[in-house]
């Protein structure tokens, strides 16, 4: 029996795919949450084979979690979820190890298929995801990306230069290179954009 354990924000969706999911011979849904905060806590608890977590959830977010349970080097697998198709959430994913990268509007057919192939040892990404990340790589180092993430939760250049522990003029440089890879005009149109690609 393939024990399922389901975050998704949705009340709607996450009761249909439990009820559906259930359903199945070999499964059996053990726990179900809408906060990824508390998908972690139940993770632990349960012991679940295979967790399904969406991205955009309260507390944390399907990706901060799936990378959370990577570090707690946890036997659980992590299948996502999801409707967005930003190439910068399929790269993260898959740097947090994920075993599944799926688009929701894939039947339960599909969705279940791709959870015993998942439990066999396969990783299973959604070709329409697949294309849509090498299409579009991050240009931004990973320096970069610390600098902007600060920048993106209001902190002015001084608090940057202390948080990173560099000078004033250092900080400049990188914003600078920042906005001309992602050709913005200022640093909160280079916040959106990498907001929109899923690179922050």
């Amino acid at each position: 029996m393939i024990r399922l354990f389901i975050a998704e924000d949705q009340k709607m969706l996450l009761g249909a795919l439990g009820s559906l999911l259930d359903m199945e011979d070999d499964m059996e849904v053990v726990g179900q949450t809408t906060d990824g905060q508390e998908a972690l806590a139940w993770i632990d608890k349960l012991t679940p084979d295979i967790c399904l977590l969406d991205i955009e959830m309260p507390g944390k977010n399907g990706l901060e979690a799936a990378e959370e349970i990577k570090q707690r080097k946890s036997s659980c697998k992590v299948i996502i979820l999801t409707t967005f198709a930003r190439p910068g959430y399929f790269e993260r994913a898959v740097k947090s190890g994920v075993c599944g990268y799926l688009v929701k509007d894939s039947s339960i057919d599909e969705l279940a298929a791709s959870i015993r192939k998942v439990m066999e040892g396969e990783r299973v990404y959604s070709p329409e995801l697949m294309i849509e990340a090498m299409q579009e790589h991050n240009p931004l180092s990973a320096r970069e990306l610390e600098v902007l993430r600060l920048a993106a939760e209001g902190k002015t250049t001084k608090e940057i230069t202390h948080s990173l522990f560099l000078s004033s003029g250092t900080v400049r440089n990188y914003m600078s290179e920042i906005l001309q890879k992602l050709e913005a005009k200022n640093r909160m149109e280079a916040i959106r954009i990498a907001e929109e690609k899923g690179w922050l």
